[in-house]
């Protein structure tokens, strides 16, 4: 199931794939995005993505009520027309993004929402695509998108199974088998009692991809849980500086903050590891604070043991305390000091 992108090998044992999500966060000033690239970077990530669309191209300007926001959002009120205005990512600065990116040694890549995002992104020549929670419907983009024999990254924040199952065929029917999907709760910032991280596993098991989380909750913490679950990827947006405003402010870490995501994150890939009973030195050196079988009272040559005169004790240099009924009742073959490691050259058998 693992593939590449760029660099990166994707799947499980290799590195979690950390995503930066510029989105909206760039004010309207390329300035304030190619500096986001460095802090990106230094921060740990892997991968900045963009967002390629215009507002024409995901809807139209209109006042009427089905086109204003009221779903419980915090951007309840205002017309989608204007939200996407406000949050698109002029096409013209892409290349130089990417270039930027690729520079530092970021992966760059987007999410398209139409085709000719696509076209647009192909000339480009990203190394992947992802397809945002909202898209997920939009079969004809999924399969035009895949078709490019990208590896596709697909957010799941509004799918049911039957919408997961469709965007899984519309991949294969163009022969693309680099699927990602990505556990999303599309709510912004989501709830804690709604991310149900345990849905991770299941998901890998039951569609046989690579699975990640794309993260709108508020810090960091739940990153780090889906990796402990199997994530093999992260997706958290990203801001320069809170005091940059925009539509997804309210939920994107700063440098600081991602860099703490990271290290979490890069902290329990190491925890993780791998599967063994085995001990390693450090730990079987620690295995001298285990119990063992002691003389606690001088014992004269002959005097029977009991549990007057052998314990089990720390430290762990004596017999194994399994062999204490074994012992009592037997006779010390000589003298015996108290403290002395219980060892059987000292049992009369």
């Amino acid at each position: 199931m693992s593939f590449k992108i760029g660099k990166n090998e994707i799947g499980e044992g290799k590195p979690v794939f950390i995503i930066a999500e510029l989105s909206a966060n760039h004010g309207g000033d390329i300035e304030i995005a190619l500096n986001s690239l460095k802090a990106m970077k230094d921060a740990g990530a892997d991968a900045v993505k963009l967002q390629t669309y215009t507002a024409d191209t995901l809807t139209i300007d209109s006042n009427k009520d089905d086109f204003k926001i009221h779903h419980g959002t915090i951007w309840d009120g205002i017309t989608l027309y204007k939200l996407y205005k406000e949050a698109y990512t002029p096409w013209e600065w892409q290349p130089k993004i990417k270039q930027a990116a690729n520079d530092l040694g970021l992966e760059c890549f987007s999410s398209p929402f139409d085709k000719s995002a696509v076209d647009f992104l192909e000339k480009m020549n990203v190394p992947a695509y992802k397809i945002a929670s909202f898209e997920i419907t939009d079969i004809p983009l999924i399969e035009y998108a895949a078709s490019k024999g990208k590896p596709i990254i697909i957010s799941t924040g509004i799918a049911e199974m039957s919408d997961i199952e469709e965007a899984l065929k519309a991949c294969h029917s163009v022969e693309n088998n680099d699927i990602a999907l990505l556990k999303c709760t599309s709510s912004y910032p989501a709830p804690m009692e709604e991310i149900n991280l345990i849905t991770i596993p299941d998901m890998k098991n039951r569609f046989n991809v690579e699975v990640g989380l794309s993260d709108h909750t508020l810090g960091f913490t739940i990153s780090a849980a889906a990796v402990a679950l199997g994530a093999v990827i992260i997706e958290k947006h990203f801001i320069l500086d809170k005091s940059i405003g925009g539509p997804d402010a309210s939920f994107s870490l700063t440098p600081d903050e991602f860099k703490l995501m990271v290290n979490s994150v890069r902290d329990t890939e190491k925890a993780l590891g791998s599967v063994r009973y085995e001990l390693s030195n450090k730990t079987k050196s620690s295995r001298a604070f285990s119990r063992s079988l002691y003389i606690i009272k001088d014992i004269k040559e002959g005097e029977l043991f009991s549990e007057e005169n052998i314990k089990s004790i720390r430290p762990g240099f004596g017999m194994h305390p399994r062999h204490l009924k074994e012992i009592l009742g037997k006779r010390a073959k000589c003298n015996i000091e108290k403290g002395s490691r219980l060892i059987w050259d000292l049992v009369n058998e």
